[in-house]
């Protein structure tokens, strides 16, 4: 039996865990690079109706740091957008304002919540 397990907070992990015999094996999967970004924008907008405006290279770049499925997010709202606006054509200020939305929303997820 092979078990695989997946962490962003690495860091939070007990010690126990990763003796021998248990989760003995670290494989570390870094964010993507440029070619990475823009090629995960290809395969994420590849059935989308894209406007003559939008340069997935320029969003590429425009990404750094960026995990696939905060790519996959990008895309996403950017449909949104054009949806919401009754278009069936996603430009190029669509994916602006995505990209400040899944910014907006990265941000918010590392505010600690406090509860009285």
């Amino acid at each position: 039996i092979r078990i695989i397990a997946a962490t962003n907070r690495f860091d939070m992990l007990d010690r126990a865990i990763l003796r021998p015999g248990r989760f003995d094996r670290l494989i570390e999967v870094p964010k993507p690079g440029w070619d990475g970004r823009k090629a995960i924008l290809d395969i994420h907008t590849r059935e989308m109706n894209l406007s003559d405006d939008v340069e997935l290279a320029t969003l590429a770049g425009d990404t750094e740091g960026f995990s696939g499925a905060e790519l996959a997010s990008l895309a996403t709202e950017a449909g949104m957008f054009a949806i919401r606006d009754d278009r069936t054509e996603v430009r190029m200020a669509d994916f602006r304002d995505a990209l400040q939305k899944v910014r907006d929303e990265d941000d918010a997820a590392g505010t600690p919540i406090a509860f009285a």
